[in-house]
């Protein structure tokens, strides 16, 4: 019995339920799937608001932070990265990750297992009504006790973005952005951000 219940476990997933690992596997293309605390969640792709948002704010960042203009550099950015984080794992997919680039390895692009290991240093979480309370309630936690250094939600509908720094006491709400500010937000502060980008075309 015990050697058929070793035999059953997933060579890259040992610590997840057979059940959850099969349904995560299963998931098509059209649906972000995430394992949170040992239990699955499956969302829809994002609708047209939610990826202008992303899409947006990676390039108002990409540019001068991920050194494809004049500006500070030093960052590396992902577009929905897939994250196996932890032990068991967590596995979890933010909207945009961003590393820096001194923590990047050769191996960071082909990871040995199927997501990256390396907690981002900052996580943007683009909310939608469908996903809202799942980053904030499940996925938050996690990149805590990941030690991912600054958070933010971007909420299109609000047209706001909340920024988070991670501290030993839990996230600290460091400020809030609303409309058609132009803002300096943490780490990102040394350039100002277009908040209009992130909602109209």
């Amino acid at each position: 019995m015990a050697g058929e219940a070793a035999l059953a476990l997933d060579p890259e997933l040992p610590n997840l339920a057979p059940e959850v690992i099969a349904a995560y596997r299963a998931a098509g293309p059209e649906t972000v799937a995430e394992i949170v605390g040992g239990e699955l969640s499956l969302m829809g792709r994002p609708k047209p608001r939610h990826a202008l948002a992303t899409t947006a704010l990676t390039s108002e960042l990409g540019g001068p932070f991920g050194g494809r203009t004049d500006g500070p550099g030093g960052w590396v950015f992902l577009v929905e990265p897939e994250l196996w984080l932890g032990a068991r794992p967590d596995v979890v997919v933010p909207d945009l990750a961003g590393w820096r680039r001194e923590r990047v390895t050769d191996g960071f692009l082909d990871p040995a297992r199927g997501g990256i290991t390396l907690a981002p240093d900052w996580v943007c979480e683009v909310l939608s009504p469908s996903t809202a309370r799942f980053d904030r309630t499940r996925k938050r936690p996690v990149y805590l006790r990941e030690g991912v250094r600054h958070l933010w939600f971007v909420d299109p509908a609000e047209q706001s973005v909340a920024v988070f720094r991670a501290s030993p006491e839990g996230w600290i709400l460091v400020a809030e952005h609303f409309g058609d500010e132009t803002v300096n937000a943490e780490p990102f502060d040394a350039v100002g951000l277009d908040l209009r980008t992130l909602w109209s075309v």
